[in-house]
């Protein structure tokens, strides 16, 4: 038995010596993974700080190297399954005892260690946190992969002259484009059928002229479809050209479809631009520079407007559109109060150097800019000024009054003018700031008698003149006489542009005016009456709109009218005069001058009446005494109405023209037969 237990003592003791190496390689290996570790990530680091820190303080109980053995048996088979392809690098140096298998008596029993680890307590020094106080550690995400590129959208250009391209980037295949096709037709140019096909394009064109509609509309509703409008329109063309060259001629027999191409290229052209993307800048659009333009432009796009709009003819609301927007922009351009702008013709005097005038060098002549004249002047200063001062009103007469105006001494008789002529002869020239107020008033006197003017359109409120408009030609047109009348059934002649008298008016208004002569005179010798045609032009300075007024009188009375105007023109004025008394333009037309005798019998800067008894002429009077001239249309109403024996309140009342006339109709009716503007309207 002694023997037997001696056994057992020693095989107890090889197993304690040989659980104590086992201890001691286990703890020797897990020390050197320890410091081979502690150089691999962060992330192992971490995880593995808290599993080997206590290591390095053993406790030599056999208690506490059971709890340590058992913990580590669980560490390691954790740590292998992580870790395995690093232990392979250490098993060739471990020791071979350790690839042995364990006797079953030798393993540790499960049912002793669950009981041994559940009345086992970790010291203090195990639960204490750790001394680093990290309680957070910080790892960066991981790299977001970044967002696919947007690409750019296609945009076709404006310019681009394939019209399709961009219903190919839409995806669009050739048979859904909307390219017109080529199609053959039954008939061929001038064929059977080729009348009826004319008179139905004619009738849509004229249709459309009528209504005032569309031509493209009407074509929809008499054609059905614009492609057989247009191959209408092309045998049209085709049929002229072979009028136009004869038989010789080699052209197409059947529609080409070139018309109907055009139309649908315009209409592509036509068709709004694509909204801008969001957030695009829009650059502000600058308006085109545009010349600015005149009166007198505007008023040839008025005469073009309304011969438009008498001859019904299809441009007509195109041009009266181009009118307005026009006359909009002269209406709106802003303009400076303080600055007027002057015409050429207003301001003729400032231009240039005035060499006729010196400035006066004293100290009051430079403060109030005073001039002398210049006596030193050469032919070339004399032409030049008498360019600059040329159509003056009142002329040298006016000055010789301002130079007696401004003479303190001046005694009307001979002895003084002769003791003065020097004094008197001198010239007095205004100065620059003088001529330059000068200006700005006569411009704003023209302004003022333009605004107020019953013949003339205004452009800026876009009304029509306040007569009634009987027929328009292309420079002169033709309205009622203001009521009452001396004798019924008169017209006004005016030209379209303001005029201060009917010798200003150019060759193309004076053939206008011949015209409508003759027509009125035809008109009223088809009612059995005579006319006679005036014009006053007594009062240039109120600067009213030229016109010649037309009075019929009773045709007996005809070869009496001229003694009741010669009369009348020796008894107005006084005895004395500087011109003569009357003008005959009549006897100067017999004579050889024709219809330029009126023209070139009087000047257009004298206040003058004249009276036509023929187309070329009859009596002229020159006014030389305003004061004494009667007022307004007074001197002619007192001798037509002595003609036809009128009423004396009839012949002292001057009336106005108003809008709503209603002889307008009646007159109409009978100038109707006689209108020579119709030919102007139907060609």
């Amino acid at each position: 038995m002694d023997g037997l237990d001696e056994f057992e003592k020693t095989l107890a003791a090889e197993k304690a010596e040989r659980e104590r190496s086992e201890r001691d390689r286990e703890e020797k290996k897990h020390r050197k993974h320890r410091h081979h570790h502690r150089h691999e990530s962060d992330r192992d680091r971490d995880r593995d700080r808290d599993r080997h820190r206590h290591r390095r303080h053993r406790d030599e109980e056999d208690d506490g190297h059971r709890h340590k053995r058992s913990r580590h048996s669980r560490d390691d088979e954790e740590h292998r399954s992580r870790h395995r392809h690093r232990d392979e690098r250490h098993q060739k140096t471990s020791d071979a005892q350790e690839d042995l298998p364990i006797p079953d008596e030798e393993k540790p029993r499960n049912e002793d260690t669950v009981e041994g680890s559940k009345t086992l307590t970790r010291d203090s020094w195990m639960t204490a946190p750790s001394a680093l106080e990290v309680d957070y550690i910080h790892r960066p995400d991981k790299a977001k992969s970044p967002p696919p590129k947007v690409e750019p959208k296609r945009v076709v250009s404006k310019r681009e002259i394939n019209v399709h391209i961009n219903d190919i980037n839409e995806g669009k295949t050739l048979d859904e484009l909307d390219i017109p096709k080529e199609r053959d037709v039954e008939y061929t140019f001038g064929d059977a059928g080729s009348s009826w096909r004319m008179t139905k394009l004619k009738a849509v064109y004229t249709a459309a002229e009528e209504s005032g509609r569309p031509v493209e509309e009407v074509a929809m509703e008499r054609f059905g479809d614009l492609r057989d409008f247009d191959d209408a329109r092309e045998e049209k063309e085709e049929m002229e050209r072979r009028k136009l060259y004869g038989k010789g001629y080699k052209g197409h027999d059947k529609p080409t479809g070139d018309l109907y191409r055009e139309r649908i290229k315009n209409q592509r052209k036509d068709e709004p631009p694509p909204k801008p993307e969001q957030g695009t800048i829009i650059p502000d659009p600058q308006p085109p520079s545009a010349p600015a333009m005149d009166q007198s432009s505007l008023n040839r796009l008025r005469a073009q407007m309304m011969k438009a709009k008498l001859r019904r003819a299809p441009n007509a609301t195109q041009l009266e559109e181009e009118y307005n927007k026009a006359a909009a922009a002269f209406s709106s351009t802003p303009q400076n109060p303080e600055a007027v702008v002057l015409s050429v013709m207003d301001n003729r005097q400032l231009a240039g150097t005035r060499a006729e005038a010196k400035a006066i060098t004293t100290k009051r002549g430079r403060e109030r800019g005073n001039v002398e004249e210049n006596t030193e002047m050469t032919i070339e200063d004399m032409v030049r000024e008498e360019r600059r001062t040329k159509n003056q009103a009142g002329g040298e007469g006016l000055r010789l009054a301002e130079r007696i105006a401004k003479d303190g001494k001046f005694d009307n008789d001979l002895e003084y003018m002769d003791e003065n002529a020097e004094k008197l002869a001198r010239r007095m020239h205004k100065s620059d700031l003088n001529l330059k107020n000068m200006a700005v008033s006569e411009f704003q006197k023209m302004s003022r008698a333009l605004d107020s003017c019953p013949l003339c359109h205004h452009e800026d409120t876009n009304q029509p003149p306040l007569a009634p408009i009987i027929a328009l030609g292309t420079r002169v047109f033709l309205t009622l006489a203001t009521e009452p009348e001396v004798s019924p059934g008169g017209a006004v002649l005016a030209p379209i542009a303001h005029r201060a008298n009917l010798l200003e008016c150019d060759d193309d208004e004076w053939e206008e005016i011949r015209n409508f002569m003759k027509s009125l005179t035809r008109m009223y010798h088809d009612q059995g009456r005579e006319v006679v045609f005036y014009e006053n032009a007594a009062q240039p300075h109120r600067r009213m709109h030229a016109a010649m007024v037309a009075v019929p009188i009773p045709y007996e009375e005809g070869a009496t009218a001229p003694a009741y105007f010669r009369e009348a023109f020796l008894s107005s004025d006084e005895e004395w005069s500087q011109h003569r008394k009357i003008i005959d333009t009549g006897a100067k037309a017999r004579e050889g001058m024709g219809r330029s005798a009126f023209r070139r019998c009087i000047a257009k800067e004298m206040p003058y009446f004249h009276t036509w008894f023929t187309l070329d002429g009859g009596l002229g009077h020159v006014v030389e005494d305003a004061g004494r001239w009667p007022k307004g249309d007074l001197f002619a109403r007192e001798v037509l109405g002595g003609i036809v024996d009128a009423e004396p309140h009839i012949i002292k009342k001057q009336g106005r023209w108003t809008r709503g006339d209603p002889r307008v109709e009646t007159f109409k009716k009978g100038w109707r037969k006689f209108d020579w503007t119709r030919m102007l309207a139907e060609g």
